[in-house]
């Protein structure tokens, strides 16, 4: 094809993903169906990590949970039970409704279930041993959730080189491990979804928290060239969703504090909230979802600023150290616990 005509349909196809965009944003899309597939989310066991896990039970998916604390993974998946069984309960009411009407009778649901699995994701072996029991006990992984983190809360000069290398085993390296055991599968029925709930400091930084921004930057940046490659393979049956919230109030980063002017303007967000809007990207099969949404315009403004001017902005905002309060209350956190432990 000449190089002008093609130039000039390439122009038509993206004005044509703006309007399609844009549409999006005036008509709501339909949520695709989840039930009977099978859900693996990783961090399962807390924070957004549980809040998925009820949102993909109510949907009526097959839930595999993993955590590395067993107690609690145990504690979400005893949550997901009792969410089946309202769900079982009332299928079985309507299904003696219809009965009662002399309508066709509707089977309950009655086949869902949920599997718990105790890994440490930043351990490679682990993660696909885990894996490999998963196949085996549960079945092929539609949905895989990668949603476990964690963050150190030391400037970078004070922070032990193993608690780096941790943040950057499970906020980033873990990806790698998880996709590499289930796409595969995925690849060959051209079917699956693929999440990465990274944040928006992969997006843009902040200071006192190389570590922690690194990671999801490394983890954005794997998400969008793992997207890249099965568009390159023409897999359109497997979807990806990058989920970049704003500070989430899951005590993760307690006491972390903007401007307080302009605070309640952009409060920290509910975590029900943040996954709610993520639930509703990936049964959309939205490629990206930014929450709330001036955080697009923040990254557009920091892609486009010279980076004195970004500078100027974050001190107006106070968001140059925002992170300062919170890294000072992990230190007297672990100070107080050296001091009854007698260290």
């Amino acid at each position: 094809m000449n190089i002008l005509l093609e130039f000039f349909v390439v122009t038509f196809k993206v004005l044509w993903a703006f309007v399609l965009a844009a549409a999006k944003w005036l008509v709501r899309p339909k949520e695709k169906s989840v039930a009977g597939q099978v859900c693996l989310i990783t961090g399962a066991g807390s924070g957004l990590g549980r809040l998925f896990a009820l949102e993909f039970a109510r949907r009526r998916a097959l839930l595999v949970l993993w955590d590395i604390n067993t107690q609690s993974n145990e504690e979400t998946a005893g949550m997901v039970r009792h969410i089946y069984r309202e769900i079982s309960e009332e299928a079985a009411a309507a299904a003696q409704q219809a009965t009662g009407d002399g309508e066709e009778e509707v089977l309950p649901h009655c086949n869902l279930q949920v599997y718990t699995y105790t890994c440490d994701v930043s351990k490679r072996e682990n993660v696909y041993l885990t894996a490999e029991r998963v196949r085996q006990e549960v079945g092929e992984v539609s949905v895989l959730v990668n949603n476990a983190g964690v963050v150190s809360g030391h400037h970078l000069l004070e922070c032990p080189d193993e608690l780096i290398e941790r943040t950057m085993m499970v906020n980033c390296h873990a990806h790698f491990w998880t996709t590499k055991a289930f796409l595969p599968k995925m690849l060959e029925m051209n079917h699956g979804h693929i999440v990465t709930v990274a944040s928006s400091l992969g997006l843009f930084s902040t200071a006192g928290v190389e570590d922690y921004c690194a990671s999801k930057f490394g983890a954005v940046g794997f998400h969008e060239s793992l997207s890249h490659e099965l568009k390159a393979a023409d897999k359109d049956g497997i979807k990806t969703t990058l989920v970049c919230p704003y500070l989430v109030d899951t005590g993760m980063f307690r006491g972390c504090r903007i401007r307080k002017e302009i605070e309640p303007f952009l409060p920290p967000l509910k975590p029900d909230y943040c996954v709610k809007q993520a639930m509703r990207a990936i049964l959309t099969d939205q490629p990206m979802i930014c929450t709330p949404r001036l955080m697009y315009m923040v990254t557009f403004m920091k892609s486009i600023l010279p980076f004195e001017a970004v500078v100027c902005m974050y001190r107006f905002l106070g968001a140059d150290k925002c992170m300062y309060p919170f890294i000072a209350q992990r230190k007297q956190a672990t100070n107080n616990n050296e001091a009854k432990n007698g260290i």
